[in-house]
């Protein structure tokens, strides 16, 4: 079977690469704007794709035709796109109708990567039956791209996560679980809101995920997030725990104290029920993600 991703470069894309390296039975196209960032380049193909420029999008999908399409490429800084509504558009919605139209022609099964954002966080975790109402043009975005794919997609998924962490040896951004060590480790005081609440999702586990919709051609929504909700402060009260990091650091703060251009939602999470019994998706637990984290930076720093 055949598995082309965009956004190769990211966490999640090279995450993906990973788990296909390491199963014999796929042929994998990564692809992903400018040169291939992944450090161990076997068992796969690499195109420099930009999936803005229709025709280009066209010719590679063209000239490979793949089984499947894992879609993760997006503009995902919450606060970027709400202050660059363009450029959002262009990444996240005019780029996934390009895409859409090329699977269509090509008969191939898009597997679209989305968000909990899409949702106000009146309440959760949610299902996959909940009703969006996006409070961030990040989200509204994300929205219009799930309509635009459910609508004239021949053939299709949407895969929707929460709060992605996790780390590869050439990180273009940084996640929360990172940011949160980072700034304790160097004895910083931060904020962190106790008023939000996610079911963070391990790079590895959303890899999977998405991987087990692709290899299965499933159809329709899928959450595919960790199973551990909790509020934001608490997440980082655990990554202060498990590296033994100074707790006097954290400073409990209301969504409203901290100044962030987009709004977030106050409750997300998901329920997973879905992915575990259709796809037999099994997501680690957040200690188990951090100790897969803490194994990676020690392999890292070795090098």
């Amino acid at each position: 079977m055949k598995i082309l991703i965009t956004g190769s470069n990211g966490l999640l894309g090279q995450k993906l690469i990973e788990f296909y390296q390491a199963n014999s039975l796929y042929q994998l196209i990564a692809t992903a704007k400018g040169v291939d960032r992944f450090p161990n380049k076997n068992g796969y193909e690499f195109e420099s794709l930009d999936i803005t420029n229709h025709a280009e999008l066209d010719r590679v999908i063209g000239l490979h035709k793949p089984d499947a399409i894992i879609h993760t490429a997006a503009m995902t800084n919450v606060d970027a796109c709400e202050g660059d509504k363009e450029g959002c558009d262009l990444l996240n919605i005019k780029a996934v109708q390009y895409l859409v139209q090329a699977c269509n022609k090509n008969n191939v099964h898009l597997v679209h990567v989305s968000t909990d954002f899409i949702f106000d966080g009146t309440h959760g975790p949610i299902d996959e039956n909940e009703l969006p109402n996006p409070i961030s043009y990040y989200g509204l975005s994300k929205l219009k791209a799930e309509q635009y794919v459910i609508e004239n997609s021949k053939s299709w998924a949407i895969a929707r996560t929460v709060l992605v962490y996790g780390i590869v040896s050439d990180m273009s951004r940084s996640n929360i679980v990172l940011w949160a060590k980072g700034a304790l480790e160097s004895g910083k005081e931060i904020k962190v809101v106790s008023d939000q609440f996610r079911t963070p999702t391990l790079a590895e586990d959303l890899a999977m995920g998405c991987a087990l919709i692709a290899g299965k051609k499933a159809t329709g929504i899928y959450n595919i997030s960790g199973k551990d909700f909790m509020s934001v402060f608490d997440l980082v009260y655990q990554v202060a725990d498990f590296w033994n990091l100074d707790k006097n650091l954290l400073k409990m703060s209301s969504s409203e104290g901290i100044q962030q251009a987009a709004k977030r939602p106050p409750i997300t999470g998901f329920r997973i029920d879905k992915a575990m019994n259709e796809l037999a998706y099994q997501p680690r637990s957040f200690k188990e993600g951090l100790a897969l984290l803490d194994q990676q930076l020690k392999s890292i720093s070795c090098t």
